[in-house]
């Protein structure tokens, strides 16, 4: 319904990372959050079949989000034009999270090298889901790189996939999956079955997202490190070395990449869980890789944003020419 203009992507990128995600900035990922955990109780009173009641929040939560972001353009575009490119720009800014990460991972690197084990344990909190406390420096600094590497996906291929595809509303409904999967897509016993529909929806939207960023962090990482064939041939191998569908697709090309093994053992919440390595003939994951990874992470979501912008141009010209 909404044409969608050719600085839209670029421009919300390009603020993306020139401030990251400031705290005093008002966010609708943390409304999301909010509503989520506002609404679940709601939800298992509702319907007491667990795995029906997930499903249907978070069928609710993604198609709330959608409308409401739909109203919201569209309302702005019918004010005029230049606010509704403004508007989605500001929304789409806010479906892309590199540069907060990128600060973040950066943060740990220092505090690896200049402070101690358990500052640096503390840092890698901040951006890590799993149990840092008994992490060596080896550890965190794995930990830091995956998460790099998980999260391109999560914070700038596959939004900018859907913002290509249905603008600011697909985008905004994509960070709902994803935020409700962070926050309800446990197999413990609390969320086996009422998040089960959530983690699915979760694996679903990044299936193709995560598979199209191979190809991505293969360019970026021979432009960085002349090691793209090798972030190939590691996907290959070990690609497929996860229990998520499609984490290992990004770790196993940073590993790759990045000549690291990744992966391996992890506590969440209390619970070992097993994990296969990526990656395991090659070296531990040390300080100067989290930089590494950074570059490869900022470096990719560039040419990725570079690549939807060309082939959007193309199809309107193709448009055009059409209608001539």
């Amino acid at each position: 319904m909404f044409a969608f203009t050719d600085i839209v992507l670029p421009a919300a990128l390009v603020i993306d990372l020139a401030i990251g995600d400031p705290r005093w900035l008002p966010h609708p990922i943390r409304w999301m959050g909010a509503a989520i955990g506002y609404l679940e109780p709601v939800f298992r009173k509702l319907i007491p079949n667990r795995l029906f009641s997930g499903a249907l929040f978070a069928s609710a939560l993604v198609m709330l989000v959608w409308l409401l972001t739909w109203t919201i353009v569209w309302a702005a575009h019918g004010v005029n034009a230049v606010l509704g490119i403004l508007v989605e720009t500001v929304l789409i800014f806010y479906c892309i999270s590199i540069g907060s990460l990128r600060d973040a991972a950066r943060q740990v690197k220092i505090t690896v090298e200049q402070g101690t084990l358990e500052q640096a344990r503390a840092a890698v909190a901040w951006i890590v889901g799993r149990d840092t406390r008994f992490l060596d420096h080896a550890g965190v600094n794995r930990a830091a790189v995956e998460t790099v590497a998980e999260n391109l996906v999560d914070g700038t291929i596959s939004p900018v996939f859907y913002a290509a595809i249905g603008g600011a509303p697909l985008a905004m409904a994509f960070k709902m999956v994803s935020t409700l999967d962070s926050m309800i897509g446990y197999k413990n016993d609390t969320y086996l079955e009422f998040g089960k529909a959530a983690a699915k929806m979760d694996d679903l939207a990044n299936y193709i997202p995560a598979r199209l960023a191979v190809p991505i962090i293969a360019l970026a990482a021979q432009i960085l490190f002349g090691s793209g064939k090798k972030a190939v041939l590691l996907v290959r191998q070990d690609g497929r070395s996860h229990a998520s569908p499609n984490a290992g697709l990004p770790e196993a090309a940073f590993a790759g990449a990045l000549g690291v093994k990744l992966g391996g053992p992890n506590t969440y919440h209390g619970n070992l869980i097993e994990k296969p390595y990526i990656g395991a003939h090659l070296n531990q994951v040390h300080s100067r890789h989290i930089a590494r990874a950074c570059k490869l992470m900022v470096l990719s979501s560039i040419l990725w944003v570079a690549v939807i912008w060309m082939a959007m141009l193309f199809i309107n010209t193709l448009h055009g020419f059409a209608i001539i």
